[in-house]
C-alpha cells in the first residue's frame, strides 16, 4: 500500500513564476521514499507544493502501484527510486499522462526507451543525474576550463567525487556528465576519476587541472541533500503543462531566455 503523504495543511495558492505564469499549489506525487524522496518531502510545502501520494519500492513494484484512481488528482510526478524502477515507472505514468521529474540514476542505458515512451504519451519529463542548480553551473565552467587548458600541455586534468557509504553507482552519474561535458578537450582515457565512498558526504564533485608547480580546481560541495531537492522541485514547477523530454540544464537555459 502507498504511504499517507505528509501534509501542513497548506492550500492557499502561491504566486511562482513558471514560464511567465503564475501557478497555484502543486499537487505531487512521491515516487521512491528514500533519503532524497523524504528531503523533496520535507521542503514540497514550504515551495508551493503538496505532496498527495508516497509510493514505496515495496508498494510499487514494476509501477503496479501507479493506477488512475490514485493519481487522478496529481500534478506532477517525481520519481527518486533505482535505475530498474525508472523505465516501467515512466510507462505507467505515460498511460496518465502525467507529466514527471526523474532524479533516479544508473538509468542511462535506456534513455532511449525514455525517450520514446514520451513522444508517444505527450507528457512532460526532466531528468538529470544531479538537480543541483550549482552543480549545473560548474558543468559550464568544466566546459570552458577544459577547453583553455587543452591548450597548456603541462597540466594534466583529474576528476575526484565522494559520496556517502550507501550510494550505489561508481563513478557518479554526475561525474560521468563531468567527464562528457569536457570532451573533445579532454578523451576520456586521459582523464582518471576517482570514487570515495564513504562516511555521510551529501556529495563533492573536484575537476582539476595539475602541473608540477601548481594546481587549478573547480570544486562543487553539497551540504545537505536540500539543494538537489530544491533543483528537483524547480523543475516539477517548471514542466507543470509542458511537453518533451528535458534534461534539467536544458530548463535552466531554456528559464533564463523566457
Amino acid at each position: 500500500m502507498s504511504l499517507p503523504a505528509s501534509s501542513t495543511g497548506q492550500t492557499d495558492a502561491v504566486s511562482a513564476k513558471n514560464g511567465g505564469t503564475h501557478a497555484a499549489t502543486l499537487r505531487l506525487a512521491l515516487l521512491g521514499h528514500g533519503r532524497m524522496a523524504r528531503e523533496v518531502e520535507r521542503l514540497a510545502s514550504q515551495r508551493g507544493f503538496e505532496v498527495r501520494l508516497i509510493l514505496t519500492s515495496a508498494s510499487n513494484a514494476d509501477g503496479a502501484a501507479i493506477r488512475e484512481e490514485a493519481f487522478s488528482d496529481i500534478d506532477v510526478c517525481v520519481d527518486f527510486t533505482n535505475g530498474a524502477a525508472v523505465v516501467p515507472n515512466l510507462r505507467r505514468i505515460g498511460e496518465l499522462r502525467k507529466p514527471v521529474v526523474v532524479g533516479t540514476t544508473g538509468w542511462n542505458d535506456r534513455l532511449g526507451e525514455a525517450r520514446e515512451i514520451v513522444g508517444q504519451s505527450g507528457i512532460g519529463f526532466v531528468y538529470g543525474a544531479n538537480f543541483s542548480i550549482g552543480v549545473q553551473v560548474l558543468m559550464q565552467l568544466v566546459r570552458a576550463a577544459a577547453e583553455r587548458f587543452s591548450k597548456l600541455k603541462l597540466f594534466a586534468p583529474y576528476l575526484v567525487e565522494t559520496h556517502h557509504q550507501f550510494k550505489k553507482d561508481a563513478p557518479s552519474g554526475t561525474a560521468l556528465e563531468l567527464a562528457r561535458r569536457a570532451q573533445p578537450w579532454i578523451e576520456p582515457a586521459t582523464l582518471p576519476i576517482t570514487s570515495v565512498r564513504a562516511g555521510y558526504f551529501p556529495g563533492t564533485h573536484e575537476f582539476g587541472w595539475d602541473a608540477e608547480a601548481e594546481t587549478v580546481v573547480l570544486q562543487h560541495t553539497a551540504r545537505s541533500r536540500q539543494a538537489f531537492a530544491e533543483g528537483a522541485l524547480y523543475a516539477a514547477r517548471w514542466i507543470a503543462g509542458r511537453q518533451g523530454f528535458f534534461h534539467f540544464s536544458e530548463i535552466l537555459n531554456l528559464q533564463e531566455e523566457s
